[in-house]
């Protein structure tokens, strides 16, 4: 099969790439390197073009005799997204209408959207593929709307269409400069550097993380399997449900350092609780939770250290600044 990864350079996209290239496919993809996707990351023999995906036009003859569209690229930024809505909308949502249009365009038989658990806002989990999406965040409503074009042009013209919808992957290759997402990196980042991790809120919000294997190891079956067809599949585990406050305490234990956190005011429609059931994904594709959360950390932190901490990169524009927005973000 031939295979096309928006955002292929990225954490999700590359490790994908990797996955699928060892299991014998071609695999094309496109990145712009902008805003997490590395050159370090991509395989040698992927076959690399180094372009925004709204670039239509210039999209369109990368995807002939393309097979299965993954698409990854994102700036998936949930928080950030209440205080530059329009940057984050335009780069979701414009994002996923030119692939779907470039995609149709070139007779592309299966289009993956990889979707985002703020689809489900702040219902009462775990959260069940059945419920609606009641997205809270600008990010959770482009990312809903990207599902409904995709689910639209599929409709159209004549593509499968499959919705993924990942929990907080971590894992090594995860950009760890950004100080707008990816809590597990940040507090990583900072810790190295002799930084208290900084918790918005009281720290008694729960996530479940998961392992970036875990996720491709069900993934890889999605792209193809004829029972995925026109399903939305929550990918990742529903156990080891943790607290923020307590994944950083995990995390200075693991980093050797007695750094107690920061706590600053909570960051507006930030949901409590937050955790998927995956028990569709086990029921259809056999999913298991092969990685536990600490060995993880621990590997994702000993990548981290050996490449060296950073200074955060505040290098997103803020559209709204008032008293809500984060003081570190300032």
């Amino acid at each position: 099969m031939h295979v096309f990864i928006s955002g292929v350079a990225g954490f999700l996209g590359s490790h994908l790439a990797d996955r699928l290239i060892a299991a014998g496919h071609r695999v094309s993809g496109c990145d712009s390197l902008t805003h997490g996707g590395d050159r370090a990351n991509l395989n040698s023999r992927v076959e690399f073009h180094h372009l925004d995906v709204r670039r239509l036009h210039e999209l369109k003859p990368l995807l002939n005799g393309v097979d299965v569209v993954f698409h990854a690229a994102a700036l998936g930024h949930d928080g950030f997204s209440v205080f530059s809505p329009h940057l984050i909308a335009e780069n979701i949502f414009s994002s996923t209408t030119s692939l779907l249009s470039a995609s149709a365009a070139a007779g592309v038989r299966r289009f993956v959207y990889c979707s985002s658990m703020a689809r489900y806002g702040s219902q009462t989990g775990p959260f069940t593929e059945e419920m609606p999406c009641l997205p809270v965040t600008p990010y959770g409503v482009s990312k809903v709307a990207g599902e409904e074009m995709t689910k639209n042009i599929c409709g159209a013209h004549g593509m499968e269409w499959v919705i993924c919808v990942p929990h907080n992957i971590i894992g090594p290759r995860q950009k760890y400069d950004d100080p707008y997402r990816n809590v597990a990196a940040i507090m990583i980042n900072r810790v190295l550097q002799n930084q208290a991790p900084i918790i918005f809120g009281d720290g008694g919000q729960r996530r479940c993380f998961s392992a970036v294997w875990d996720i491709l190891n069900v993934l890889e079956t999605v792209l193809f399997a004829p029972a995925a067809a026109g399903q939305v599949i929550n990918l990742g585990p529903d156990e080891e449900f943790i607290s923020i406050v307590d994944l950083s305490l995990m995390l200075a234990r693991i980093l050797g350092r007695d750094l107690s956190p920061v706590y600053l005011p909570a960051r507006p429609f930030e949901v409590q609780d937050a955790t998927c059931s995956a028990d569709k994904a086990r029921r259809l594709f056999n999913y298991r939770t092969r990685h536990a959360l600490e060995p993880t950390l621990r590997e994702m932190a000993d990548w981290i250290a050996a490449r060296g901490p950073k200074e955060f990169g505040y290098r997103l524009e803020l559209e709204l600044k008032n008293e809500k927005t984060p003081q570190p973000w300032l």
